[in-house]
């Protein structure tokens, strides 16, 4: 992968789903990959088969982060790619059958989803910015979040996840113009519906009509097409202070 190949890349939420995907993805294209999941089983399997390492990280939490990051230096060396994948999608509306949203839930969901991907962010950029720069530009590091769709058109009962996922949206320019300076680069992808352990748990024909709502392709994402995105992004060093929706084209109706 060009000057990042043999670097060390840390994929939150890589036991499963989108961060699956893309932990395969980085390892094919010559990376070493670190796992940070809450599955310690399923990432630990997942982290062997690519040669990689995993750490139980929970990213709302920074004495976590730190300690698996650290891990990761020691034994992999500094990460130079990272990429939060970690997210959760709990639904509720505003207010049902006369009671207001849970703070606790929507507290845990923007903890989660969008601290999480601050946390993770911000000590791997503070880790890069000591690492040597690469290449003709002096590029450190690349940070890639995951924002949704949902960022943009929330449907009912997603409060929570639409304000966490537009909250990484919101950070990522000023996110890049405050690492510009060191070589880091910051990039957000925002998917559409994509086939993640939460819709491959929905029958068949449920999974067909949520598809059949995508212009085209008409079918559910991928993962390894995201994971596809993101080898991209690291690969092309113009694409910087960007969110890229990866929905073929939908725009999601308010239910």
């Amino acid at each position: 992968m060009n000057i990042w190949a043999g670097s060390t890349a840390v994929v939150t939420g890589g036991a499963s789903g989108l961060g699956a995907a893309t932990a395969a993805a980085l390892a094919g294209a010559g990376l070493k990959v670190a796992i940070f999941d809450l599955n310690a089983e399923t990432g630990q399997a997942h982290a062997a088969g690519l040669d990689g390492m995993f750490q139980t990280v929970d990213v709302a939490d920074p004495v976590s982060v730190a300690a698996g990051l650290d891990a990761v230096t020691k034994t992999m060396g500094a990460p130079r790619i990272l990429v939060n994948c970690a997210g959760i999608g709990p639904a509720a509306k505003t207010v049902s059958r006369g009671a207001a949203h849970d703070p606790a839930m929507f507290a845990k969901t923007i903890g989660i989803n969008l601290i999480g991907s601050f946390n993770c962010a911000s000590q791997a950029a503070a880790l890069m910015v000591a690492a040597d720069p690469l290449g003709p530009d002096g590029a450190r590091g690349v940070i890639i979040n995951t924002a949704s769709v949902a960022a943009y058109d929330g449907q009912i009962g997603q409060v929570a996840y639409a304000a966490s996922k537009g909250g990484i949206v919101g950070m990522t320019l000023p996110m890049a113009r405050d690492l510009a300076d060191k070589g880091i680069r910051v990039c957000t992808i925002a998917p559409g519906l994509f086939l993640t352990p939460l819709l491959e748990g929905l029958p068949e024909d449920v999974q067909a009509s949520l598809g059949a709502q995508v212009p085209f392709p008409s079918r559910l994402g991928q993962p390894a097409e995201y994971a596809s995105l993101v080898c991209h992004i690291v690969d092309n060093p113009m694409l910087n202070g960007e969110v890229i929706r990866l929905d073929g084209a939908i725009r999601m109706a308010p239910r």
